[in-house]
């Protein structure tokens, strides 16, 4: 009888449990079988329900008792014996879909399912690792990203300037939001706005009476934030003047220092000295005449390096370092990008108040009333001074930590001829300050229209800058005569290529892109308090933006009033009329700026010396591992010339124009031993060449960051 039948009979023959019955269930094996007992085979086989082919009497290696728990009655658990046979009778059993753990096992072991399984294990595990150790090394390889101000030129909107949206001739804020597609259009992401904080303008806005509140003249506090917001979306960065030097003489801290208030008494730099001669010593202010003023209210005199209305904060007391750093914090919340932190050289002063060397011994001291009298050893770069800027360079860094959210910081301080004072301002290797100084040396470019000269002007700040820091380049601001006027409008379209082509950073004051000249023929009452003193007005290259030849150049339309009068040729230099000439200045602009975020060598590549004499300036930009390298060739000097490169083996012998500033010139293809320029033209030239120039000649080439181009991958990488 099969198995299956004796279970059924047992079951039935046993009648009602008893401890002997239970017993005899629960024995590994009936008393009436011997372990030799084998069950009759049967001339034919059956099959299960479940279509399994099982011989007569077979066991069924999956079955188990209906109360669970336990083996088959036939196969008795932990037999040795039984283990030859059950393994003959799990081979006899191909494999099928619901089988048990054993029959599984039993066909899994199997070298030919065993094998492959094995291969395919490792296979994965070996690509998972080579997967992790290629991305570490691209990431290790990789050189860092490029932040928003290394790629796209900085453009300075002198605010008042810009556009006036509501009519009372002066520009605001919404002026600037009414724009924002000028910016995109010139492919500019960057933008650094002159200061619109609360002031009584007896500066043009430099002396704040309120830090965080906004000029009614400029607009709101929601208009600010409108316009923050707007530039965000469209991916423009913002950019905000900070005046940390000093403030108004309104400003509630002063008004609470002269009072004697004992918080505030020391807020400012006071000292004693006599009311009818208020001269403590010799300092002098930067508009001229002494540095001191004598209050009547508080019976000492305080300092000012500018104007006696722009009384100078002392950084030596902690409370106005926090009260700084509070409005620093204050404006980046509020979402701003960066700071331009203006006059930071004269932030400290030194405490003894000695008077300072004369340029001029023999002048006498009683006659001493200029800037330029003087040699500033203890008004400017005081000790301490670059801790204070390392500490604001901190709390901007808390909030530059999320993607593309990095804030940005530009210091500025002429230090004319101690190039070395500019360049601490970058700070160290192991200490951050500003991203960069800004670079003034090309404001002297009109001094000497000549190709050496530039050449001078462009290695005394590539040779100077401390290794690895990204350099900077501009030609004009609101304190500086425009450069179309300064150099001549036959420069201006061979300037913004230099600026444009050089490695770094360029800064684009308002109307550059158009060539825009100083209005001399202003009439009317000077608005500069600096023309009204000493120096000479900077009103003329502060007239309001020419938009168009329309009523007041665009920039007013809705009444016929400007703060300052407009250029006479504002009908023919303006945005409108140049977005519609192809070969207008704006138009060269737009190109260059292009080329230069759109190819590798110009942003970051090489940057090498080639060739300069009286008349032209040439260097070349190129990038190791890439093919394509691009050559400048501009004439500074007054006439036309003739280059000869032939003695530079790594140029090809004929060379193709890619752009002229010279519409005639555009497209040509030169020998290099003669390259024609004419004055005031720029060359653009691009070539293809597999040898570089800058292993050949390392010093005449420089580059902040090295990288090389893998063309079989599309990859840049350290190297």
């Amino acid at each position: 009888m099969c198995e299956r039948k004796r279970r059924g009979g047992l079951h039935s023959g046993l009648g009602a449990v008893t401890p002997r019955n239970l017993a005899f269930l629960e024995s590994p094996r009936p008393p009436w079988r011997s372990s030799s007992t084998q069950p009759a085979p049967t001339d034919r086989p059956r099959r299960d329900s479940g279509g399994m082919e099982l011989g007569e009497c077979t066991l069924n290696p999956g079955f188990r008792n209906v109360d669970g728990g336990g083996s088959s009655a036939g196969d008795p658990a932990g037999d040795p014996a039984e283990e030859p046979r059950r393994d003959a009778e799990y081979a006899q059993i191909k494999p099928y879909a619901g089988m048990p753990k054993e029959v599984l096992l039993l066909h899994s072991s199997k070298a030919r399912y065993r094998v492959p399984r094995e291969i395919l294990f490792w296979l994965l595990v070996t690509c998972t690792l080579a997967l992790v150790a290629l991305t570490v090394t691209v990431i290790a390889l990789s050189p860092r990203c490029m932040h928003w101000w290394q790629v796209s030129p900085v453009y300075q909107v002198y605010l008042r300037s810009f556009k006036d949206s509501d009519g009372d001739g002066v520009g605001d804020l919404k002026g600037i939001q009414e724009q924002l597609n000028h910016f995109q259009y010139l492919n500019i992401e960057s933008v650094w706005v002159s200061p619109f904080y609360r002031s009584p303008m007896r500066d043009s806005g430099y002396d704040v009476e309120d830090f965080r509140a906004i000029d009614p003249l400029f607009g709101t506090m929601q208009d600010f934030e409108k316009l923050l917001a707007e530039m965000h979306n469209r991916g423009l960065k913002l950019i905000v003047d900070f005046i940390p030097n000093h403030t108004s003489d309104r400003h509630r801290w002063f008004n609470l220092s002269r009072a004697g208030d004992p918080r505030y008494k020391d807020f400012y730099v006071w000292t004693d000295c006599n009311g009818s001669a208020p001269r403590p010593n010799n300092w002098v202010s930067v508009f001229g005449n002494s540095a001191w003023t004598y209050d009547d209210v508080r019976g000492q005199c305080y300092l000012h390096q500018f104007l006696k209305e722009q009384p100078e904060l002392n950084f030596r007391n902690p409370h106005v370092r926090k009260e700084m750093t509070d409005i620093i914090h204050f404006w980046l919340e509020k979402g701003v990008d960066g700071f331009r932190m203006g006059a930071v050289n004269r932030l400290l002063e030194a405490t003894h108040l000695r008077d300072e060397p004369q340029v001029d011994p023999k002048k006498a001291p009683e006659s001493v009333a200029s800037v330029w009298d003087l040699h500033h050893d203890y008004t400017t770069s005081q000790l301490g001074l670059h801790d204070l800027l390392r500490d604001w360079r901190d709390e901007m860094q808390a909030y530059g930590r999320e993607p593309g959210r990095y804030r940005f910081m530009v210091t500025e301080s002429y230090d004319y001829h101690e190039v070395g004072k500019t360049m601490m301002y970058y700070g160290s290797s192991l200490v951050k300050e500003s991203d960069f100084p800004f670079n003034f040396y090309l404001l002297d470019l009109p001094q000497n229209t000549s190709g050496l000269w530039v050449e001078h002007l462009v290695r005394l700040w590539m040779a100077n800058m401390p290794k690895g820091q990204w350099p900077n380049w501009l030609v004009g601001n609101h304190d500086q005569p425009r450069v179309a006027s300064s150099a001549g409008r036959a420069y201006i379209r061979a300037i913004n290529m230099l600026l444009l082509t050089l490695p770094g950073t360029p800064t684009t004051y308002y109307g550059e892109e158009i060539g825009m000249e100083d209005n001399n023929g202003t009439d009317g009452p000077t608005r500069d308090p600096a023309g009204r003193y000493v120096s000479p007005s900077r009103d003329p290259q502060r007239s309001p933006m020419q938009w168009s030849g329309d009523m007041n150049a665009g920039f007013n339309v809705k009444t016929n009033t400007t703060w300052l009068p407009l250029h006479p040729d504002y009908r023919s230099i303006n945005v409108k009329a140049q977005k519609e000439d192809e070969w207008s200045v704006l138009a060269q602009y737009r190109f260059l700026n292009t080329l230069r975020q759109s190819e590798l060598p110009f942003l970051r590549g090489w940057f090498c010396f080639v060739h300069a004499d009286a008349s032209v300036f040439s260097y070349l930009r190129e990038q190791d591992g890439l093919n394509r390298a691009f050559l400048m060739v501009l004439n500074f000097g007054g006439e036309s010339a003739v280059t000869d490169l032939s003695s530079v083996p790594e140029l090809p012998d004929r060379l193709a124009v890619q752009m002229s500033t010279n519409r005639t010139n555009d497209g040509k293809t030169l020998q290099k031993s003669r390259i024609p320029t004419e004055a005031g033209e720029g060359l653009l030239i691009q070539y293809t060449t597999n040898t570089r120039f800058n292993p050949n000649h390392p010093e005449q080439c420089y580059v902040s960051e090295k990288a090389c181009y893998l063309s079989a991958f599309d990859l840049l990488y350290k190297c």
